[in-house]
C-alpha cells in the first residue's frame, strides 16, 4: 500500500507551463499531495504532441494533474483564470515575461490581486542583460561552460538528459515549499523566479571555484586530471563494459587483490596513493589486460562483495530489468489518455521506509476536468464553455 505522504494536502496549486521546467516544479508538489491543475490552450500543450526524443516529456512531467483548458485569448478565459487563481495557493508559469504581463498575470500584477498567493516563475535566467532571452536546457548549458566539460576539447556536448529542465523545476518546488512555510507565520505570498542558467552555472561551480582557487582552467572530464589512481571504463572478456574505481589506499589493495595483481602492493613506484595517480598511464593497462580475462558476471559478484565502486554500462532501457530499480516502489504505474499504460521513476525519496505517491499518477486528456474545475468556481455550462475555448472549437 503506497505511503500516504501528503504534506501539501490542501493547497491547491494552478500551473501554466509547458515543456519540461515548469511542468516537473508541478510534478514535484503534486507528488508531496498538492491539487495541481495544470492550464492548457485550447487545443492542448504543445508538449503533448511531440514525437521522437521529445515523446517522454508530456507523460513523465504532467502525471496526477488535473487538467482544464482556458481561451486567454478572450475575456471570458482570462475571467475564469481570475477567479481561479482566486482559490490557489500556488501560481506556476514559465511563460515570457512580455506574454504574461500582457495578458495581466505578471508576478506583481496577481499578487497585488492576491497577497497570499505564492508566485513560482520559471523562466530562463533570472533578472539581468539576459532576462529576456530565449533559453532552453542546451543553450544554458552551452553558455555556462556544462557543454564544454562534457565534450573533449573541441567538441562541446549537452548532456543525456533534461538535467537543468528538471533541477531547475526542483529549485521552483524548493522554493515553493519554503515561502509555504513562511505564509504561515506572514499571512502573505511570494513572487518567486528560478532561473534555468543560474541552476546550470550551480551545476558547474566545482569548476568555476577550482579555477578561482587554483587559477588554473580545468580540462574538460574525458581529459580530466585524475584524482583517483583506478576510475575508468573496461571491457570484459564476455564483451561487456564495466565501469571500475579504486578512490582509496583500501580500494587499491582490495582491486590489486581481486584481480590477482598483488605485485602492484609490493611495487616501491606504487606506495602512496599521488605514487599511484602518477603511474596510471602504465597501471591502467596492466589492469585492463586483468578485467578482460573475466566474465562480466564473475566481476559484478567480486566487486560487489569487496565493496570496489562499480557500474555496468547500461541504457535508460535497462532500468526496466534492474532488480534495484524494480524492488517495491521503484516504478510508478500510470496511464494515458487512450489507457496505454507506462511506468515511470517516482521522487528519489523513502518515507519510513516507502514511495510516496499521489492516489492517481494518470495523464489527464486535454480539458478532462475543465466542466468540474470552472463549476466549483461558479460558471455555468455555457460560460465554462466560453472560457475554454469549446464554442471557438465548434465554430473553427
Amino acid at each position: 500500500m503506497p505511503n500516504d505522504f501528503s504534506p501539501l494536502r490542501g493547497i491547491r496549486v494552478v500551473e501554466m507551463t509547458h515543456m519540461i521546467m515548469g511542468p516537473s516544479c508541478g510534478q514535484i508538489l503534486a507528488y508531496l499531495g498538492a491539487e495541481v491543475i495544470k492550464v492548457e490552450p485550447p487545443a492542448g500543450d504543445k508538449t503533448r504532441h511531440l514525437t521522437g526524443m521529445g515523446r517522454g516529456f508530456f507523460p513523465s512531467f504532467n502525471r496526477g494533474k488535473r487538467s482544464i483548458t482556458l481561451d486567454l485569448k478572450s475575456k471570458a478565459g482570462t475571467s475564469a483564470l481570475d477567479r481561479l487563481l482566486a482559490t490557489a495557493d500556488v501560481y506556476v508559469e514559465n511563460f515570457r515575461d512580455q506574454s504574461i504581463a500582457k495578458m495581466g498575470f505578471a508576478p506583481g500584477q496577481l499578487r497585488e490581486k492576491y497577497p497570499k498567493l505564492i508566485v513560482a516563475s520559471c523562466k530562463g535566467f533570472l533578472h539581468g542583460p539576459y532576462q529576456d532571452r530565449t533559453a532552453m536546457d542546451e543553450v544554458v548549458q552551452m553558455m555556462t561552460g556544462m557543454a564544454y566539460m562534457t565534450g573533449p576539447t573541441g567538441r562541446p556536448l549537452r548532456i543525456g538528459s533534461s538535467a537543468n529542465d528538471i533541477m531547475g523545476g526542483l529549485f521552483g518546488a524548493l522554493a515553493v515549499l519554503g515561502a509555504l512555510m513562511e505564509r504561515q507565520q506572514t499571512g502573505q505570498g511570494r513572487a518567486l523566479r528560478i532561473g534555468l542558467f543560474e541552476n546550470c552555472l550551480m551545476l558547474v561551480m566545482q569548476h568555476m571555484v577550482q579555477f578561482d582557487l587554483d587559477g588554473r582552467e580545468p580540462a574538460p572530464m574525458p581529459e580530466r586530471e585524475f584524482s583517483w589512481p583506478v576510475y575508468d571504463i573496461f571491457d570484459t572478456h564476455d564483451q561487456r563494459q564495466i565501469f571500475v574505481g579504486a578512490v582509496t589506499e583500501g580500494h587499491w589493495q582490495i582491486l590489486c587483490n581481486a584481480l590477482g595483481l598483488e605485485h602492484l602492493l609490493d611495487d616501491r613506484r606504487l606506495h602512496t596513493k599521488m605514487d599511484q595517480i602518477e603511474a596510471r598511464h602504465w597501471t591502467i593497462p596492466i589492469f585492463a589486460e586483468a578485467i578482460k580475462k573475466r566474465d562480466f558476471a564473475e566481476l559484478i559478484e567480486i566487486f560487489e562483495a569487496s565493496g570496489i565502486p562499480f557500474s555496468p554500462i547500461n541504457r535508460p532501457a535497462d532500468m526496466y530489468q534492474d532488480p534495484h530499480v524494480l524492488r517495491t516502489g521503484g516504478l510508478h504505474h500510470s496511464h494515458l489518455p487512450g489507457g496505454q499504460a507506462f511506468r515511470a521513476p517516482g521522487l528519489p525519496i523513502e518515507v519510513d521506509g516507502d514511495s510516496p505517491r499521489p492516489a492517481s499518477l494518470d495523464v489527464a486528456d486535454i480539458g478532462n476536468d475543465t466542466e468540474s474545475v470552472l463549476s466549483e468556481l461558479g460558471l455555468s455550462p455555457s460560460e465554462a464553455r466560453a472560457a475554454s475555448g469549446a464554442v471557438n472549437r465548434r465554430t473553427a
